[in-house]
Parts: structure tokens; sequence; C-alpha cells
């Protein structure tokens, strides 16, 4: 487990804990950045006086180092993803690139992550098993099915892609006043999926040594899997932490396990699928992109990942899209039922934090 170190906002005295190595932290109440310094920070000594303290107390949690703090998962750990697309077709509410997103995830953990088939639980409306289908209940069940008897070295993901929306939260629990959450199918006639339940069924019983990957592309979903600390990085690759905490001092952390969420828009924004990317058909702008920087060779780190999303998102207004032909390539394969991607994506970083 790791230690946090607590601090009152330098604005308006709020309580604030700061990430493990953090040198600031910012309030989401007031936006105010407050600043630790290094040396005033209590370390405890080592009881072997001569041995060297760890790297992750030396260096400040930095989304361009491997993130999380701690070794890999152990190589010989299961891997196990549910992936969700849902395209609400023959509705007014219908996305068209949802379920191209959820097969070119699929095949991008089977053959570059060395997912097994298996072990993947894939929700669209084209599949034939009736509990295959992204209505509420199955997507509960899935992610009950996803951290069941998870044990260390471990390495799950969740990837969804669909509507997301909000609504009212009452109990004082979110910053904004806002509850995100994320649609299923039948979400007009039997409710939404809360962050609060989604927060409870895989984040807070992950132990020790199991790594959860959270891959949302969604409206409002910033902190849909409500994390107690968000990680928020300009244009220009500058980040800082933020302390998302409830402040009725519940923990919405996990059990010693570790989990990375990237979303696809703040909780007070859109995201949108588009044809612009591919040229062949709508996808979500999120999951393109990420399936890009993967082929760029930019996973390197979540900061190098980031980065190139957000940069291929700006050229995309130029029609500078250079490089996503392996993308393209892909979404055609899985389109026209074909079995090979001439080139294939490159093996890079990330493959780390999923095996």
């Amino acid at each position: 487990m790791y230690s946090y170190m607590l601090v009152n906002c330098s604005k308006c005295q709020t309580p604030l804990q700061l990430p493990p190595g953090a040198e600031s932290i910012r309030c989401v109440i007031c936006q105010a950045v407050t600043h630790v310094a290094v040396h005033s920070r209590y370390v405890p000594p080592p009881s072997n006086p001569t041995a060297r303290p760890s790297p992750s107390t030396l260096a400040p949690p930095s989304p361009y180092n491997h993130a999380p703090p701690g070794p890999p998962p152990n190589q010989h750990g299961r891997k196990k993803a549910v992936i969700v697309g849902i395209s609400y077709k023959y509705s007014r509410h219908e996305l068209k690139g949802c379920i191209n997103d959820a097969k070119c995830m699929r095949h991008l953990l089977m053959t570059k992550f060395q997912f097994p088939q298996d072990s993947i639980l894939m929700l669209t409306e084209e599949e034939t098993d009736p509990y295959r289908i992204p209505n509420k209940q199955n997507m509960r069940l899935a992610l009950f099915w996803l951290v069941q008897g998870c044990q260390p070295g471990d390495s799950l993901l969740f990837h969804y892609s669909g509507h997301g929306s909000r609504q009212r939260n009452y109990n004082g629990d979110e910053a904004d006043g806002y509850d995100e959450t994320l649609c299923p199918l039948d979400f007009e006639t039997q409710g939404m999926i809360v962050d609060d339940e989604i927060n409870a069924t895989i984040v807070r019983p992950l132990p020790h040594g199991v790594r959860l990957h959270a891959m949302i592309d969604a409206c409002h979903s910033g902190t849909v899997l409500d994390l107690p600390f968000l990680c928020r990085m300009n244009r220009n690759g500058q980040y800082v932490w933020e302390d998302h905490r409830p402040r009725s001092g519940i923990w919405k952390g996990t059990n010693g396990g570790d989990v990375i969420s990237l979303s696809g828009c703040d909780d007070d924004q859109t995201s949108a699928d588009t044809s612009a990317l591919s040229k062949i058909t709508s996808t979500g702008a999120m999951t393109f992109c990420f399936i890009q920087a993967i082929e760029r060779g930019h996973g390197t780190t979540y900061g190098s990942i980031l980065n190139s999303m957000r940069t291929t998102i700006r050229n995309t207004g130029g029609n500078n899209l250079g490089g996503g032909d392996v993308v393209t390539s892909l979404i055609g394969m899985l389109l026209t039922g074909g079995s090979g991607v001439g080139g294939g994506l490159k093996q890079v970083g990330l493959s780390q934090s999923l095996h």
C-alpha cells in the first residue's frame, strides 16, 4: 500500500491528498494548485541503514514514467478483457463507430498483447449469444466476471465505446455535483450504470498485484471510474494531479491493485465518432487515436500515448493524418472479414503494462 500526504489547499483550505511522490495538487473546488516542497516531506528511514531508497520514493509520479509505480504484472498472470460496443441501431441515439471500435480493440489485444480469445468477453448488438447483448444486466455481469477471482499478476482491461451521460448527485460525493454514467442498450427503460457502481464493482475489490486498464470512449467520461486521483494534461504535455476523493471521506481507490483509466473527454464534455480519421468508416475518435499511437511506437508511457492521441486529433483539422495506414488497413480487414494486416501493428512498451 502507498502512503499519502495530506495538505490544505493554498486558497480555500480544503484538505487535499497527494499521490505518492507528487509535488503539487490541484483543488477541484477552487482550481488552485498547491505546491509542496520536496524537503518538507517526512520520509521514514529504511530499516536497513545501508539500503538505498526505491526509485518510487525518489521520483514524483509522472505520466512520462512507467506508471503506475511497482513492478509489471507477472508474465504468467492471467489476462481478461471486457469490450463493449453499442450502436443503439434503429434508435434516435444511433452511433456509427462503436462496434468497429470493439472489433479493433479485440484484434489489438489478441494479436499484440497476447490476450487469449476465450478470455475476452465481447458485448455488442451483433453477438448471437443473448448474454452478450450489451444491455444493463449483461454489462453488470460482465464487470463482475472481469474481476472475479483475480490474483496478483493478472492484467485486466475494460473498453467501452458508446453513449455516456451524467445525472445529478445528491450525496455530495461529486465536486461538480454530477455522477457520470454509461448508457447500456436498454438505458431508456432500465436506466444507466452510475460511476459509483462501476467503482464498487471493478475498482475497490482489486487486490495487490492486479492491474486494470480502462478505456472509456464516451461523453462525460472523465471520472466515470470515480478514481481518487486524476492526472490532467494540456496540449503542451504539461500535467497536474487533482484530488477527486469524495468529501464524505469514503475510499474510492483499490484494495491494493493498480487502475489506470483513459477517457475520451472531460466530465462536462462530449465525445464523437467520425469518419475523418480512418477515411473509410466511422470510428470513435479516442479508440482510433489510441491504436494509432501504439502503431506509431508512441506507447512507451501513458504521457507519450496521450500526446500522440492529441496530435492526431489536432492534425485531423488540417487533413494531416499521415501514418494511419496500418489502422485504416486493420479496420478494412475487420469490415471485409480478412485475417491479417500487412506489416502489422508495432509491439511497443505498453505491452509491459498489459502483460
